[in-house]
């Protein structure tokens, strides 16, 4: 795919410049870490690099553990897509990309539960059943690297005290995991 060429110079300490319209599009953020590829055609291709993306497997258990013991949906997310999902039709919620509000939510660092009669926030960019019921961030060496969340279907019940101490301590849990 060869959608964009734009040249840029290499400064003297190695470093180029990628433009803001890129960086927008492709959703890169200051801080985000990025893979660098050679190709054997002399290519240097620049990867957005997830660190959850290495623990998909592990995430994928997560999500069945805590659905089973909650019957509720749970997914799992990178700062960029879903990673896992149980307890949700996976064609409905598997690689999609998280919508800005969660974005928003996670760079707050904080657990959020929905309230009764506070407008639904959605799960995905794009248009679905699903919102955010529980979302916990999940923290590690003190950057953002996803979430864990208990989303609902608009109008189902909502979660309680159970529901916020899973998502807090899976979470936790998954962030000292990335630290070792």
């Amino acid at each position: 795919m060869k959608a964009t060429g734009i040249v840029r110079r290499i400064d003297d300490l190695g470093r180029v410049v990628i433009p803001k319209e890129i960086r927008r599009t492709m959703r890169i953020r200051e801080g985000d870490p990025l893979e660098i590829y050679t190709d054997r055609d002399g290519s240097v291709i620049f990867k957005k690099y997830s660190l959850l993306g290495g623990v998909t497997e592990f995430a994928s258990q997560m999500c069945d553990t805590l659905n089973r013991t909650t019957g509720r949906t749970v997914v799992i997310t990178d700062r960029d897509s879903t990673v896992a999902v149980a307890g949700a039709p996976r064609r409905e919620l598997a690689d999609q990309a998280i919508s800005p509000e969660l974005e928003r939510l996670m760079e707050g660092r904080q657990i959020y539960q929905h309230k009764a009669g506070e407008a639904h926030i959605p799960l995905c960019a794009a248009p679905g059943r699903f919102s955010l019921d529980t979302a916990a961030p999940i923290l590690s060496e003190g950057d953002v690297l996803g979430c864990v969340i208990f989303a609902a279907p608009d109008g189902a019940p909502e979660g309680g005290e159970v529901e916020y101490k899973l998502a807090q301590s899976a979470a936790a849990f998954l962030g000292r995991h990335m630290e070792n």
